[in-house]
């Protein structure tokens, strides 16, 4: 399934190349949205929450009351992560909240597992060069997007890998990357990072792993069927 993205800075829609140099951007949220309607899954992320740079909750609160968005950024309590699902999101992504001190931090995973429910948690584990980044992919760590999922997979029913080597860049994903993780768990998948036609789409979805797609859909290089 391809998932479309939707990046927040500043109010408006971007896309960002490795999560840095600014490709895209718009204002024109609403024609997004309407242009995202219809499918059933949408991915939300509010970038300035995650840099910890102010937040777009209200324009967050409007999105997920006209698509059903899976939302990230920021999301580093238990609090707020109820209060994201409480503006509607459908789940909440989390990423380097689910690490302290260069591992895993089991303890908060469990509590909020146990708190919010597995069913509406998503994992985020970023990798660059086989080894998670966090912190905006600014800190690399020991362990593998591997080793990180096998330690999560008790407290969250789904993970969203992505492939931070290839993010923006539209040349392909990397996919035996990809498929080495569907062998590490049996919760659901997703991955992002570079995917860029239908037939990479089609690949990924014979694995049995959803697809996030941002650049290639903003470019127009991919077109929504």
């Amino acid at each position: 399934m391809l998932i479309p993205s939707i990046d927040l800075q500043g109010g408006r829609i971007v896309q960002l190349v490795q999560g840095e140099r600014l490709a895209i951007e718009t204002a024109d949220v609403e024609a997004w949205v309407t242009r995202f309607s219809g499918r059933p899954k949408v991915q939300l992320i509010d970038l300035d929450a995650a840099k910890g740079a102010g937040d777009n909750a209200a324009l967050v609160a409007h999105i997920c009351g006209a698509l059903p968005c899976r939302v990230g950024g920021g999301i580093r309590s238990i609090e707020r992560a109820e209060a994201t699902l409480a503006l509607g999101a459908s789940k909440v992504i989390l990423g380097s909240a689910l690490f302290r001190d260069g591992e895993v931090d089991l303890d908060f995973a469990s509590r909020l597992s146990e708190r919010v429910g597995p069913e509406r948690l998503i994992a985020a584990v970023d990798g660059r060069g086989d080894r998670v980044v966090v912190h905006g992919w600014r800190t690399t760590l020991h362990l593998s997007p591997a080793d990180a999922i096998r330690r999560l997979e008790p407290f969250f029913a789904e993970f969203l890998y992505t492939h931070v080597d290839l993010e923006g860049l539209m040349r392909g994903t990397d996919m035996a990357a990809i498929a080495a993780l569907r062998k590490v768990t049996a919760r659901a998948l997703t991955a992002a990072g570079g995917i860029t036609t239908k037939e990479e789409i089609g690949q990924l979805e014979a694995m049995g792993v959803d697809a996030v797609v941002g650049m290639a859909l903003y470019t127009g290089k991919l077109e929504l069927d």
